[in-house]
């Protein structure tokens, strides 16, 4: 007897009618002689209502009631998906993250799992209900309701596998699996059978929206096989696993792209030990992922320093960092939210030379300017302006010969 964790998404509970059908679709699973646990999201457009409703009250809502308030989207789902599986003669049990428990960090809105007490999950499996687990939400060491962030649902459901030692977790969305780049940009795209951990980490840091990044983060470290499928088809997706040696026979196996970063420049900094160190300190401590950085050659002991943000951190970066410039005497704060990140993938680039001489090339033919430029062991990412975004994928994704089965 296998067990199972399966998630749905907000579109796949978007609709009373769609939540019986992701019960019927358990319960086939569950008639296989499966133990089910499934992790069910907010019924999509509900967590933006709530935000709605929560600025309507405040510019800027209390953090911690803001989550209460949040938490709330995935309560409604696991309780319509069990009543579902129980009017189908099966039994089926609701658990929201403080019941389960998850104990999380603190950090309201985008707190980090530290720890899964599984033993209720367990008691319920072994009277043969189906569990039901409200994603995206946990609670701190004071008991208070936390939830993990955007996509947070992903994270609780891998991370429940993890916990639980599941033969598998199914992340079922509206998309057959995952593509060698975003479908609706460039139609030559194509669904992969298989992707490695490390792969998907950098697709998913670089703004693919198929899985959260903590939840690769976890697979990997527990070494969780995740399937990657639809809810409206029986097809099989693509399976998120430890990578083989035919994956590295592929130079490039996918192009990500990302619209929502910000370029912050700082002017003439003084360049000297320590500065750099209290440029980010503000910045860390608000919770604000840095990504890309690019520091300039001194010259006359001054230097510009040039990274980039989130765009809904863009406005709360420039205020924290213009207020450092003017405490180290730096001149002036400059940025720019009309950017986009464009990244090429693949673990066979550890063995394959040249890749990133043809991704510039690439995007010189077509005149696309590359304003930053970062690497890592299996991935090449250029910053561009936005209005070239899927003309680069595009050009991209024929180039590293994508487009061909």
């Amino acid at each position: 007897m296998a067990l199972v964790v399966q998630k749905f998404g907000g579109t796949s509970v978007g609709s009373i009618e769609k939540i019986q059908n992701v019960a019927r679709r358990v319960i086939e699973t569950f008639e296989q002689g499966n133990r089910m646990v499934v992790v069910l999201s907010a019924m999509a457009g509900q967590t933006d209502g709530l935000i709605k409703f929560a600025k309507e009250i405040a510019s800027e809502p209390d953090a911690r009631e803001l989550d209460v308030l949040m938490a709330t989207g995935e309560q409604v789902s696991v309780a319509l998906f069990s009543m579902a599986v129980k009017s189908m003669g099966y039994d089926a049990c609701s658990l929201l993250g403080f019941q389960v428990a998850i104990h999380t960090s603190d950090l309201y809105g985008k707190a980090r799992i530290h720890e899964i007490d599984h033993e209720r999950i367990t008691r319920e499996l072994s009277s043969n209900r189906i569990v039901a687990v409200a994603g995206f939400q946990g609670l701190d060491d004071a008991g208070n309701i936390t939830t993990l962030g955007r996509g947070g649902s992903d994270t609780t459901a891998v991370a429940l596998a993890a916990a639980l030692g599941a033969d598998v977790c199914e992340i079922f969305t509206d998309v057959e699996g995952v593509y060698t780049t975003d479908p609706h940009v460039c139609p030559q795209a194509r669904k992969m059978d298989s992707i490695s951990y490390e792969e998907m980490l950098e697709m998913a840091s670089l703004g693919a929206k198929v899985l959260e990044i903590r939840s690769v983060e976890f697979a990997k470290k527990f070494n969780v096989p995740i399937h990657v499928r639809s809810t409206f088809s029986n097809e099989r997706g693509t399976m998120v696993i430890g990578e083989t040696k035919d994956m590295e026979k592929v130079a490039v196996s996918s192009v990500a792209y990302n619209k929502n970063e910000a370029r912050v420049t700082i002017r003439r900094v003084p360049d000297r030990p320590g500065i750099a160190s209290q440029i980010f300190e503000s910045v860390f401590q608000a919770g604000i992922v840095v990504d890309m950085i690019v520091q300039n050659t001194s010259e006359d002991g001054y230097t510009d320093l040039t990274f980039t943000v989130p765009k809904p951190d863009f406005m709360k970066t420039m205020k924290l960092v213009s207020q450092v410039a003017e405490a180290i005497g730096a001149e002036k704060v400059l940025g720019d939210e009309n950017i986009a990140k464009v990244s090429i993938i693949g673990v066979g680039m550890r063995s394959h030379a040249g890749v990133a001489k043809k991704m510039f090339e690439s995007l010189a033919a077509e005149n696309i300017n590359i304003m930053m430029i970062s690497t890592s062991e299996i991935k090449v990412s250029c910053v561009i302006e936005e209005k070239y975004t899927e003309l680069a994928v595009r050009v991209l994704h024929e180039a590293f010969g994508l487009d061909k089965v």
